[in-house]
């Protein structure tokens, strides 16, 4: 009875209510707790020293959202294919929730409009992808895990993941520019050009080498990432690929 109370305010009354209505045509239902959702949309940009950092971004409900999210997907793709083996069901999870793919998600379900309307900074692709898993996040902690699945589930796979596409999807691009120059009669490595803090964190700047000579480099906070952004960005210069390619990451 709390919650609908809560809810009806939400949605009529509060000086967030616009927040409310955008929130309830995205999920299907109106927050009681309305306080999360909007910290869910909040960048670490906005932190003061007005409050512990940690309470004012979005950055824990990330965290709740990426092990939430993981589990939803994984328990989806183990129903949906049930004679495939682990290697299979961990490349197809990987694809949906790497953080490419949730930058994706996030922009086709029009988080950006929420995001800029909360944050007084430059919107990265980034931002969008953690505003989904902080929206995850947020849901499990207004709904419980059930709720949370049957809403990632119906609203989010079914709506804006081609799961057949992904199947017959590389995403390895490592692997692609190692055949690639294998066929070529070239030679591949990766430099680390350089190691430094953003953030309080470790990022990893790489520079993918053919004959020796830099064709792409890529900046994250995964080494390994680092180096098949790397090499995405390479193939598209050599022309194996086509397409806008995507951009370094900036948190």
């Amino acid at each position: 009875m709390v919650n609908i109370v809560r809810r009806i305010y939400n949605l009529y009354f509060s000086k967030d209510k616009e927040l409310a209505r955008r929130l309830s045509s995205l999920m299907g239902f109106t927050p009681a707790n309305l306080t999360i959702f909007k910290l869910a949309f909040s960048h670490r940009s906005n932190s003061s020293d007005e409050a512990p950092y940690a309470m004012q971004n979005n950055e824990r409900l990330e965290y709740l959202g990426d092990a939430v999210l993981g589990s939803i997907v994984g328990e989806y793709l183990f129903k949906k294919y049930p004679n495939a083996d682990e290697g299979f069901l961990t490349k197809m999870r990987s694809k949906i929730v790497k953080r490419k793919s949730l930058n994706k998600l996030g922009d086709k379900m029009g988080l950006d409009v929420i995001l800029s309307e909360h944050n007084n900074t430059r919107l990265s692709r980034s931002m969008l992808g953690n505003a989904v898993e902080a929206l995850v996040g947020a849901i499990y902690l207004e709904k419980g895990y059930d709720a949370t699945r049957r809403y990632v589930v119906k609203k989010i796979l079914m709506n804006y993941v081609d799961i057949h596409e992904l199947e017959h999807y590389d995403d390895n691009y490592k692997s692609q520019l190692l055949e690639w120059c294998q066929k070529n009669g070239q030679s591949v490595n990766y430099k680390l050009l350089a190691r430094y803090k953003y953030e309080k964190r470790d990022r990893f700047k790489v520079a993918v080498m053919i004959d020796g000579k830099k064709l792409a480099t890529a900046d994250d906070f995964n080494k390994k990432s680092a180096e098949q952004t790397a090499s995405e960005k390479a193939l598209v210069n050599l022309g194996v690929l086509t397409g806008e390619g995507e951009e370094e990451e900036d948190e």
